[in-house]
């Protein structure tokens, strides 16, 4: 007569324990190296949002971008890498948020310029009518 033979349960948890240390692990290790591309994307960011006015429309919110840039550069000087990666991405949403808005602020500029030349030209026909 064949028993069946069990495993023991300490065999059976050995694979899910080495998985989650394995996961655990990998995490670290990419908690632990410098946000380069990320730092990359938010230089841009910002670049992006002075050149399109965002001190001149939006100084609020590029003021909080840049502000968050530095704290970001000092936490890479820091050696932390997690904080630095966090304050650059919170640095390039504020820099695209101030983007935005100067463009917005600069189309509404234009659209009210494009209306007073109509209202100008409006009267200017009306005093050649008469």
């Amino acid at each position: 007569m064949k028993t069946e033979t069990s495993m023991p349960a300490s065999r059976i948890h050995l694979p899910k324990l080495a998985a989650v240390a394995l996961g655990s692990l990998l995490l670290t290790a990419c908690a632990g190296n410098p946000p380069k591309e990320q730092f990359a994307v938010t230089e841009s960011a910002v670049r992006s949002a002075v050149s399109a006015g965002g001190p001149e429309y939006a100084a609020v919110e590029m003021r909080a971008a840049q502000e968050k840039w530095k704290e970001a550069e000092l936490a890479m000087q820091k050696e932390d890498f997690e904080r630095a990666r966090i304050l650059a991405e919170q640095a390039e949403w504020d820099a695209r948020v101030a983007e935005r808005k100067a463009e917005a602020a600069k189309a509404q500029k234009a659209v009210e310029d494009a209306e007073q030349g109509i209202n100008e030209l409006r009267e200017e026909g009306m005093r050649n009518v008469q």
